[in-house]
């Protein structure tokens, strides 16, 4: 068996992607087939005896679309601007046809020539011609929703299609006796129906697409995170490289501030190296000889000689960017409620019109009265109302979420997240902030807590300690200028020595204290802020103690409230962390979490979200690092806060722009809104059109009760126009913030 992986050009939503997918797998030779909307490619499990690439590829020529070939990294972006201009032209020419069509309706000015009564051809032939240029932007839907019905898969793309086609050719039919000078078929015509459909089912398409694309980029800036170019050590001499001109064994050169080039092990040197961007924690361990490093990790403060272990498509991250391409090819058997009406409603209703034409011409002959029936049952079950039951529904929750701070990046999300029923947390930067901040500060004389951190503060903008990040950004954020620092001393793991104001500053820990042979006598308050996760950092003046501070990265204010309102849902959440099992469950304790997942490397927890989804869970994972974008892949929703990772944000198919977790809640309540709102908007649709269906058959007509093309499209309106409202609801949702 073999797998590989093609780029897919002409899919422009989940009917192309199901229809493609099922599509190859009638096939013979072709094990599976999982078509990725979002990546534009297709995983392809095929027996090699029977069946090559060159015929996969005619496959999927056959059924509407065009392979470009292998996946790599190249194929990952794509241009949007000429989509863009597309859109915005016409969006133009619709707001031209809305006002033609329709403008008088409401009173607005016309002009005199397009008067519909005054000039009725003018009028006509305006239309149709503004039209065309619809059914030309359209042309994919149409064309997808007549191959899927050619295969025996009708779809949305299907409903729309016959919906648009028939409504326009009866426009055309309309036309041609306005020309003939039958001016009461003004009434009938329906161009602005098809062309406006298409326009907003584009609209939404479009919205989708743009967000795929940041989908696809977040993977190249996952290949791009390693430095193009590194130093290497050969004869004791220093040469200058590219990094895939690195061999396996290499000794490579990191100075202070730059990134670590491929995985290697410490051979020389003593560093303090960020490597958040992998494990997500926000404490940058001190690595020294024979501790490992990792491609992409920075060096903040040492010198370092490391020799090269795995490069390339061993390392670290070529892992990770791996784990993500085959976790986006995967998915849950999500089933679009829409289409799984259309599978029953689109054959029942083409084959309630044939039988009727077929019924009258054989009993009664009249081929205009057949034909009038036959147009006037698509017409009155024209699914222009069920094509805009989903998308409209869905555009309005994805805007209403964006409004307030909620950025959905896939449709299906609205959908998948009102069935979550369990919510995995990464612990650093999701349930902490994930940068290290004061939590306890014990003052041991008269100095203002202001002036106290005025003095640390301005010793540690000094330094490069990742600790004195704190102090720096509460200087900053509290708009406090820093104090000169004369003759400033660090000293490694231990702290840093500086004069200010000409007195001598002692900011570290217990060993700078030893150093300068001051008595300590606080080592129990140490103790204690030890035991909660604390980073001790003694801060000594004129040979005395003045204060004792806890560092730490503090929870989240609002995450205790988050839980508890997750858990009264009945929603179960579990902490899933790189830390250790004693941090993590200190944390857990103090905001209610039971279900504790530590020492977890990236990969790993990937095969935590794929276990519970084995186990029928449907899972929502919050993330914020690299090294929950694996995670973030495989669970049904992936979530991210906006102040996380570019990548992990990216892979996430939901961002959270606000830096709080209320968002969680936000989501699933919008989603249950939306979905409700949705089965409404079908239940409105049929509701319409299955009632006139029986009339527009003539099964009435001997009680005197018939039906007419126009009167058809006055249901058919009605119908979109109770969708839209119905849809406009969704607006009244309020947000906890």
């Amino acid at each position: 068996m073999q797998k590989i992986i093609l780029v897919v050009d002409g899919m422009t939503c989940s009917a192309c992607s199901n229809g493609l997918e099922k599509y190859l797998k009638k096939q013979n030779g072709i094990v599976d087939a999982t078509v990725n909307l979002v990546m534009g490619n297709t995983l392809v499990t095929y027996d090699e005896t029977k069946i090559n690439l060159k015929k996969i590829e005619t496959y999927i020529g056959e059924a509407g679309f065009k392979s470009l070939g292998v996946w790599n990294d190249n194929s990952l972006e794509q241009d949007q601007t000429k989509e863009t201009k597309t859109g915005i032209f016409y969006t133009i020419l619709a707001i031209v046809l809305l006002y033609v069509a329709m403008g008088h309706m409401i009173g607005l000015p016309s002009l005199p020539i397009l008067h519909m009564e005054k000039y009725p051809v003018y009028y006509t032939i305006t239309l149709l011609f503004l039209t065309i240029p619809f059914l030309y932007y359209g042309f994919d839907i149409i064309k997808s929703g007549f191959q899927n019905l050619i295969h025996k898969m009708p779809n949305m793309d299907t409903l729309v299609s016959i919906g648009v086609i028939s409504s326009f050719l009866y426009s055309l039919f309309s036309t041609y006796q306005i020309l003939k000078g039958n001016i009461s078929y003004l009434e009938q015509l329906y161009f602005e129906s098809a062309a406006i459909v298409i326009y907003f089912i584009k609209l939404g398409r479009y919205i989708d697409h743009k967000n795929k694309n940041k989908t696809k980029k977040a993977i190249q800036e996952l290949v791009q995170i390693t430095p193009k170019e590194a130093l290497i050590k050969r004869d004791n001499k220093e040469y200058k490289v590219t990094i895939d001109e690195i061999e396996k064994g290499d000794i490579v050169i990191c100075k202070q501030g730059e990134k670590i080039a491929v995985d290697g092990v410490i051979i020389e040197g003593v560093a303090h190296i960020n490597e958040s961007f992998v494990t997500g924690e926000s404490k940058h361990p001190k690595k020294t000889k024979n501790d490992t490093v990792i491609a992409g990790s920075i060096n903040y403060d040492g010198y370092l000689e490391y020799r090269a272990e795995r490069i390339g498509k061993d390392s670290t991250i070529s892992e990770i960017v791996r784990l993500v391409v085959e976790a986006t090819n995967t998915k849950p058997p999500i089933a679009a409620l829409a289409d799984k009406v259309s599978s029953y409603f689109v054959p029942i209703v083409i084959g309630i019109a044939i039988v009727t034409f077929c019924v009258i011409l054989l009993f009664d002959g009249n081929f205009s009265l057949a034909l009038n029936n036959f147009v006037t049952i698509l017409v009155v079950a024209c699914p222009c109302s069920l094509g805009l039951a989903t998308p409209l529904a869905v555009i309005m929750g994805e805007g209403i979420c964006a409004k307030n701070g909620i950025l959905v990046k896939k449709s299906e999300v609205l959908e998948m997240a009102s069935k979550i029923d369990t919510v995995v947390l990464d612990k650093t930067g999701t349930i902490t902030y994930g940068t290290p901040k004061i939590e306890t500060i014990i003052r041991y004389n008269q100095m203002e807590e202001k002036d106290l951190l005025q003095l640390v503060g301005s010793m540690e903008k000094k330094s490069k300690h990742p600790i004195g990040k704190a102090f720096v950004d509460y200087l900053e954020e509290n708009g406090i200028p820093s104090k000169k620092v004369d003759h400033l001393q660090e000293i490694s793991g231990e702290g840093i020595v500086g004069k200010i104001d000409g007195e001598e500053i002692l900011v570290g820990n217990a060993k700078l204290l030893a150093r300068y042979h001051m008595e300590n006598i606080y080592q129990k308050e140490e103790l204690k802020l030890a035991k909660k996760q604390n980073s001790i950092v003694y801060v000594a003046r004129k040979d005395k103690i003045i204060a004792l501070i806890g560092v730490n990265d503090i929870i989240r204010d609002d995450v205790e409230k988050v839980i508890q309102k997750l858990q009264q849902q009945n929603i179960e959440t579990i902490m899933l962390t790189g830390d250790h099992q004693e941090t993590a469950q200190i944390i857990a304790s103090k905001i209610g979490i039971h279900h504790v997942i530590a020492n977890v490397l990236p990969s790993k927890k990937a095969e935590v979200i794929q276990n519970l989804k084995k186990e029928n869970h449907f899972v929502m994972m919050c993330g914020d690092g690299i090294n929950d974008s694996p995670a973030l892949a495989n669970a049904d929703i992936g979530l991210s806060i906006h102040s996380g990772n570019d990548i992990a944000t990216s892979t996430a198919d939901v961002i959270l722009m606000q830096d709080h977790l209320y968002g969680i809640l936000n989501l699933i309540d919008i989603s249950k809104k939306t979905i409700r709102n949705i089965k409404q908007n079908l239940f409105w649709a049929f509701f319409y059109n299955s009632l006139m269906i029986p009339i527009a058959i003539g099964l009435l007509k001997p009680i005197g009760i018939s039906i007419n093309p126009m009167l058809a499209s006055i249901a058919m309106t009605l119908s979109s126009l109770t969708v839209i409202l119905n849809a406009l609801r969704l607006k009244n949702i309020r947000f906890i913030k």
